[in-house]
């Protein structure tokens, strides 16, 4: 039969019990205004109540975050508002308080004060009222109680860290009255005071000044011996703000005995920040002359080659730069043991201020010191120093020092003899002659003339220096210089080239030939570039020590037949004549060699002549020369040129201050007989 519908809707059918409704979901049961109100307000839902979540968001739930800070920023702004009017409000009034004269009601009033400037929109109110910030500057001055002048300082700390409110204490003479906080026994007080200080330096203008006038500086020095170390750090950095490029500042912390307290601050903290700002202080200190030598005296060189080896770079920075500047007076300075070794191993450093404090500190104190000049050969600093010179390129900052520490440590201490070894056997004499080169920077000509001059003095290193074309590029350096001078004696121009004077480039350049002339090769080389007459023209120059030099450059080069012959063809008897009553023993004994080898060739009265000549001039100031036989050969015992030896000292910042150690060489002369014609003038120089 067909189907009519009643059967199949009889399995549809519940009874009774499960026909009952299912418990309805929370989240569903709320209306959409309750659930809005629970996401934007929460704090309006009774205990229990909430928004229960299933883990996905919903888009009112989304809502909710930048809803609740509108309100919160709403909410701000009603308070800000409250906050602002009651400041405003209460300022006529507290300043009256401020200034009343009963010490408990000035009291009352700076806590108050104080308590306002813990909110914003009270502190902008304060910053407006300069009649408030006179009267609790003087009720701050006037303090007979330690909370009243504490409430004053927090406030104006509080205030110092927006611009109006420095600009507000500046004008209410604030500056005058933090400097006499200085002097507090309470700590807090002396925090505010400083640290307010700190923030006018830094910011507003003129402060520097008003806390030089207020004595601030003579109040800040003591306060170094506080063992407080953030304390000392802001302490420091003001005094550096203080002393940057005024020099009387320097003046007043050296009498105050500044340098003492930054070295010993130096050597016993470890506090990175106030190690960081004591050193800029001392940095800046180290280029005044009168506090140079404290800073060394103290033990700075020492306390500050503590630092080198550390993890923060910008303290190794200024350490370095300090060292430079100090060195040039740390030349006799002893216990650097470690300092020197130290800086030969920051020579390898790729860093080019690391590398130009470097080689300026070893340069300087090498200068003159022959235990720091033999203890840097021994850690390898000779090689260190070419590898600096080739890593340095056209960095003249970087090439002159390593040079002239090169120059010193290649002459007059044991050592001596290894180093002018070892910079042949580390191939760096191809480097150093190559600076001789175009274009000229020329303190670095004249530091790698010297020290060529030095390397020649080892007879191993001839050929090389002559192979790497040392002895044109010396000559053509010579005829350059000799020409400026010319040009100076004709006209007004000066003869300086880069701080140097080109007399000084006359006469390296011929002391180098003059050491370069003891190998045969090279003197062959030297007189074939027609310099004779030059040598002679130098003769009558008005420097003495070029005179010297050109005399003992022809002494050697006349031990050449030609070359004898082409320097009496050059008229140089006259001049030569003329040296040899010199007071310069030097020069005298020079003089003599030469004309006895330029008369061996001449007749017996001119050589008769010369003798007597010689006769009257060397012996004129001893007695008893007069009993020994009249020499009648050259000497072969030439005086050395004295190796210049000069500490360098350019400070960071741009101060430049050179300090010069001057050195003589003495020379005695001593005549005996001979059966031949060899060997007759004995050179003894002390």
């Amino acid at each position: 039969t067909s189907d009519s519908g009643i059967q199949s809707g009889a399995t549809t059918l519940q009874d009774e019990e499960s026909s009952q409704p299912r418990p309805p979901n929370p989240q569903l049961s709320l209306t959409r205004a309750q659930r809005v109100r629970a996401a934007m307000f929460p704090e309006t839902l009774a205990p229990g109540e909430g928004v229960h979540s299933d883990g996905a968001q919903s888009h009112v739930q989304r809502l909710a975050e930048p809803s609740q800070l509108l309100k919160n920023a709403i909410v701000h702004l009603i308070h800000y508002q409250d906050d602002a009017e009651l400041a405003t409000r209460a300022v006529p009034e507290l300043t009256k308080l401020l200034s009343d004269d009963d010490p408990v009601v000035v009291n009352k009033a700076a806590l108050i004060v104080n308590q306002l400037t813990r909110k914003e929109a009270s502190r902008r109110v304060l910053v407006q009222s300069p009649v408030l910030m006179e009267a609790l500057v003087q009720a701050m001055t006037a303090a007979v109680d330690v909370e009243t002048a504490r409430c004053a300082c927090s406030v104006l700390h509080s205030l110092s860290h927006q611009r109006e409110g420095l600009e507000l204490i500046f004008k209410s003479g604030g500056i005058p009255a933090l400097v006499h906080m200085l002097s507090s026994s309470v700590e807090s007080v002396l925090f505010y005071a400083i640290t307010t200080l700190h923030n006018l330096l830094l910011h507003q203008e003129g402060s520097k000044m008003a806390v030089r006038l207020a004595d601030g500086l003579q109040r800040m020095v003591p306060l170094l011996k506080k063992n407080n170390p953030k304390f000392l750090a802001i302490t420091t950095d003001c005094l550096q703000l203080l002393s940057y490029a005024n020099q009387e500042s320097k003046l007043i912390i050296l009498a105050n005995g500044g340098p003492e307290t930054l070295v010993f601050i130096m050597r016993n903290y470890n506090y990175e920040k106030l190690l960081w700002t004591t050193s800029r202080v001392l940095k800046v200190l180290s280029v005044c002359p009168s506090n140079k030598p404290a800073i060394v005296e103290a033990g700075g060189m020492q306390a500050l080659g503590q630092h080198l080896t550390g993890s923060s770079h910008r303290l190794i920075q200024n350490c370095l730069w300090t060292l430079r500047n100090l060195s040039d007076a740390a030349t006799k300075q002893e216990g650097l043991d470690g300092l020197l070794q130290i800086l030969v191993t920051q020579l390898g450093s790729d860093d080019v201020n690391m590398l130009t404090c470097a080689t300026g500190i070893l340069s300087n104190l090498t200068c003159n010191n022959a235990r720091n000049k033999t203890l840097v050969t021994q850690f390898g600093g000779v090689e260190a120093l070419i590898h600096a010179v080739l890593r340095a390129g056209q960095k003249e900052d970087v090439a002159e020092p390593a040079v002239c520490a090169l120059r010193h440590l290649t002459s007059r201490h044991p050592e001596a003899e290894l180093a002018q070894n070892a910079v042949r056997l580390h191939y760096g004499i191809p480097c150093v002659v190559k600076l001789l080169g175009q274009p000229h920077y020329w303190p670095v000509v004249k530091a790698t003339v010297g020290l060529i001059r030095n390397l020649a003095l080892c007879p191993t290193n001839q050929a090389p220096l002559r192979e790497a074309g040392a002895i044109p590029r010396l000559v053509n350096l010579l005829l350059k210089a000799h020409q400026d001078i010319q040009r100076h004696d004709s006209s007004s121009q000066q003869t300086y080239k880069d701080g140097v004077r080109m007399e000084e480039i006359v006469e390296g350049c011929t002391g180098a030939l003059h050491i370069l002339a003891r190998d045969p090769i090279n003197r062959g080389e030297i007189s074939s570039m027609q310099t004779i007459p030059l040598f002679v023209q130098l003769l009558y120059s008005y420097v003495e020590n070029v005179k010297r030099v050109s005399a003992g450059v022809l002494c050697e080069l006349a031990l050449d037949k030609q070359s004898a012959e082409l320097i009496d063809a050059e008229g140089a008897s006259a001049p030569l004549m003329e040296l040899l009553h010199s007071p310069n023993e030097g020069i005298a004994t020079y003089a003599a060699a030469v004309l006895f080898r330029i008369s061996e060739d001449k007749s017996s009265d001119y050589r008769k002549r010369v003798s007597v000549e010689l006769t009257h001039s060397l012996f004129k100031h001893d007695p008893v020369a007069w009993d020994m036989d009249v020499p009648q050969d050259v000497p072969q015992d030439i005086p050395q040129d004295v190796p210049q030896d000069v500490p360098q000292d350019v400070p960071h910042g741009g101060e430049e201050v050179r300090d010069i150690p001057q050195s003589t060489a003495h020379v005695t002369l001593n005549f005996s007989k001979y059966n031949n014609l060899k060997s007759n003038l004995h050179i003894i120089y002390t």
